[in-house]
């Protein structure tokens, strides 16, 4: 049974795994300052690197975007997979054995092994293939990629290879690797006979199908030759890596696209992915022999965050009927989707592969920019199956047509297509208004719904959260907003005085073990007049000087006592370069700039002070008058002692 991952255990990966290595899996990083490194962002496009990492504190922040984490952020953001897988993937990364609430288990480690052992003979299998693709034996592989305007340099993007003409090439390259037949029955990748094992893949081309993280799970092998007997498309059966319903052909190349465009292009075979990404398509994916179901709509929508902020799928199908039968299955998954569905069919029928081969690039991106609504497309295939020149045509076509009508989500935009059906109708728009105000009311499960008419109806308008990011900075409001989550100014770089208070905090988080002894009740007493930093200053004494000397869990916590539009300020402030380039300059600059933050806070008691003073009488208050004239000699040799400090 899964459980919940222990929370000490998530603190102990985060804290174990070296942020640095992780992320140089992903973006090249250079060193940017003492303990600093700096790439371009994963996140966004740039020319110049502002994405950056402080290992010590294990935080990422990038200048650019405002995109900021830990190291299971990062994982998450990068592989698209949920906290708790990126908690698993990184606990197997460090061989640090996770334990779960109320029971649960997590991955047995003699299945992570069996699993590796399968993604290892996998890796190998591609390699082999891509390899024989080189072959002479192959050159009925290449003339077929020729033939349809792929070059090496596309073959070797896509990983694409070749199966030799015999029974037993993989079998005998795999078992020189070591693996068993025991172990080779579970990759999918051989048939069994009386004689034992052999081949599944023969004489075909190869295609690597990987998950989300890049990993070969399986294979997809096209026929070549007139005596193979099999199927055009041979694909690597059901296994515990491979499954069909949960697989997308090329989403280990396009996850990146189609997370920064929101978009998603769902074509129907390997060389249609092909054509789309080599024509500048990036967002492309295929099915592998089956329908767009539940669990690919699963990973659409945490690849396009599909929380109802926007993002678009495209599905594309041949014009022929299947292709219109396959079309109308994916508008019976739109509701699972936030984002907008649509469809883009080319006249003639041609596939994206065709399109390129026959007309070029940039047909290909004509087809996907000419794009119809799914729910349009689904309209006019229902209409389709009547014969509208007659009214019971016209009256059987409303009452099939008007269902699909009322599940279209948008409530501004249903009336639009009340208005367009009765017009490819010829009924009027009130009649048509009102039988997709029936099928509206026969759909709601809680109760009739006007005719219309939504929760969201038109003329109103959600809220924005009370503590949403306004212009002015990554994660801190330009201006006041409503509601009980308070808002903050961007500290103006300019003013003296927030520029000294954001140094003394940068301080503060990086080198936290500065703050040991006496210096932390000093700096649990600062005052900030900036009230950004004020509140990050809020949340560094909520969280106690216990865990100043663990400069992750410090930070971590930290961001966990602050309020949430202000926790991409502490991110940046966490990882920002300090301005030394030795540790003894480092040192010497932080004790400079908390003694700045101390002398401050004395001269601003001191003024306080005064002002006491000067509003007294001497001779009517005479041990006040000396007390505070004590107090102010005290502060002054203070100031004194801090300075010579520095």
């Amino acid at each position: 049974m899964a459980g919940l991952i222990k929370r000490e255990d998530i603190d102990e990966v985060r804290q174990r795994t070296d942020i640095k290595e992780v992320v140089d899996g992903y973006v090249t990083l250079k060193g940017a300052g003492l303990g600093t490194y700096k790439g371009l962002c994963p996140f966004h496009d740039e020319r110049s690197p502002s994405f950056t990492v402080r290992p010590q504190v294990g935080r990422y922040h990038c200048f650019g975007c405002g995109e900021d984490g830990d190291v299971i952020a990062f994982v998450q953001k990068q592989d698209h997979t949920s906290f708790h897988e990126a908690v698993e993937k990184l606990a197997a990364r460090i061989g640090y054995e996770l334990r779960y609430e109320d029971g649960g288990t997590g991955p047995n480690r003699e299945e992570v092994g069996k699993r590796q052992r399968l993604l290892d003979a996998h890796k190998i299998a591609d390699e082999f293939f891509r390899a024989q693709l080189l072959t002479p034996g192959a050159a009925e592989g290449r003339n077929f990629l020729f033939g349809r305007g792929f070059d090496r340099a596309a073959s070797e993007q896509f990983g694409v290879g070749y199966a030799p003409q015999g029974w037993d090439a993989l079998l005998k390259h795999l078992r020189g690797r070591g693996f068993t037949d025991q172990e080779l029955k579970l990759t999918g990748m051989f048939s069994e006979g009386n004689r034992g094992i052999y081949d599944r893949f023969r004489g075909r081309l190869i295609w690597p199908i990987r998950d989300i993280a890049g990993d070969t799970i399986g294979f997809g092998a096209r026929k070549l030759y007139e005596d193979d007997q099999g199927p055009k498309y041979l694909n690597t059966p059901e296994t515990t890596l491979y499954k069909k319903s949960q697989v997308l052909y090329g989403i280990d190349l396009a996850k990146r696209s189609i997370a920064k465009d929101r978009q998603l292009v769902v074509v129907e075979g390997y060389t249609d992915v092909m054509a789309c990404h080599l024509a500048g398509i990036p967002t492309a994916v295929a099915t592998c022999g089956t329908a767009f179901g539940t669990e690919h709509i699963k990973i659409a929508r945490r690849l396009l965050s599909d929380d109802g902020s926007g993002g678009e799928v495209i599905f594309t199908f041949d014009g022929d009927a299947a292709g219109q039968k396959a079309a109308l299955r994916a508008f019976e998954e739109d509701q699972r989707f936030t984002a907008q569905t649509y469809v883009a069919v080319e006249p003639t029928g041609a596939d994206p592969c065709d399109l390129r081969q026959s007309r070029g690039d940039a047909a290909v991106r004509d087809l996907i920019a000419t794009r119809r609504p799914l729910f349009e497309f689904a309209i006019k295939a229902t209409l389709r199956r009547h014969n509208l020149d007659t009214v019971e045509g016209r009256v059987a076509a409303l009452r099939e047509s008007a269902p699909v009508v009322a599940q279209i989500r948008d409530a501004a935009i249903r009336p639009e297509y009340a208005r367009e059906l009765a017009g490819w109708l010829g009924i009027s728009v009130e009649d048509v208004s009102r039988a997709v105000g029936v099928a509206m009311k026969r759909a709601a499960p809680g109760g009739p719904a006007a005719p219309g008419t939504s929760a969201g109806a038109p003329g109103q308008m959600a809220s924005a959260p009370a503590g949403s990011a306004q212009a002015g900075g990554p994660g801190v409001a330009a201006g006041p907003t409503s509601g009980a989550v308070p808002s903050y100014q961007r500290p103006d770089p300019r003013d003296p005085v927030a520029s000294m208070e954001r140094q003394a905090l940068e301080v503060a988080l990086q080198e936290s073990a500065l703050l040991g002894g006496g210096i932390w009740e000093r700096f649990a007493a600062a005052r900030f007049v900036t009230p950004a930093f004020q509140a990050v200053h809020d949340a560094m004494r909520a969280s106690g000087p216990g865990l100043i000397g663990e400069p992750l869990r410090w930070v971590e916590q930290v961001m966990h006592e602050v309020p949430e539009p202000l926790r991409p300020l502490v991110s940046e402030l966490a990882v920002v370069p300090l301005p030394a380039s030795t540790a003894e300059a480092v040192q010497k600059y932080c004790k400079d700039i908390l003694s700045r933050l101390f002398e401050l806070q004395i001269t601003r008691v001191k003024a306080d002070k005064m002002g006491q003073l000067q509003r007294l009488d001497p001779a009517a208050d005479p041990e006040d008058f000396q007390r505070l004239n004590r107090e102010l000699m005290m502060l002054e040799m203070e100031r004194r002692a801090l300075r010579s400090d520095a």
